[in-house]
């Protein structure tokens, strides 16, 4: 009987907004990378930044990104990708944005949906952690003082330092409640 040898995945796709890119995706991106050729990192809401829930520009997403991920050993493509607002249109919109993938992983389930009814392949990404690495609860640490650089890479904390990040949530957290 002969053997079938499995079809390898050349290219995967991954959203998120990363306010900020945090040690949970890095875990997720390196299992993602153990599968595929390459991976198309989407960068969501890219439109939006200067706002407690998105805090950093998309410009500052990429560099925090594709500094973390320079020893991944796997190319990778950072795409900002703004926000549309209809839901029919999202993936080819996403397509248009994107260098070719053959597959998508996500854990929204309203992003999981749209992909399955475009006819792309869809995985459920792999969840590490979900509760101590999450953008929200980082943020929050930041603003009141915490710990928060042991919950992101190495380079995202200096991206953030550079870019006075911190400094930069407070003040727009301070004219939000102020």
């Amino acid at each position: 009987m002969r053997q079938r040898k499995e079809r390898r995945i050349s290219c995967a796709f991954y959203i998120g907004r990363f306010q900020p890119y945090h040690l949970g995706h890095h875990t997720v991106l390196s299992s993602i990378a153990g599968e595929v050729d390459e991976i198309v990192i989407g960068i969501g809401s890219a439109q939006y930044s200067h706002e407690i829930k998105n805090p950093f520009t998309a410009g500052e997403r990429v560099v925090m990104i594709s500094r973390s991920l320079r020893d991944l050993d796997i190319d990778c493509y950072v795409i900002p990708i703004e926000d549309i607002q209809r839901n029919a249109v999202w993936v080819s919109h996403v397509m248009s944005m994107t260098p070719h993938f053959d597959l998508a992983y996500t854990n929204n389930p309203l992003v999981f949906r749209l992909f399955e009814d475009a006819g792309v392949p869809v995985k459920r990404s792999p969840m590490y952690r979900r509760d101590e690495y999450s953008g929200t609860a980082i943020r929050e640490k930041m603003l009141t003082g915490e710990e928060w650089e042991n919950l992101v890479p190495d380079a995202v904390v200096r991206v953030i330092e550079e870019i006075g990040g911190v400094a930069r949530l407070r003040e727009i957290a301070r004219d939000d409640l102020g």
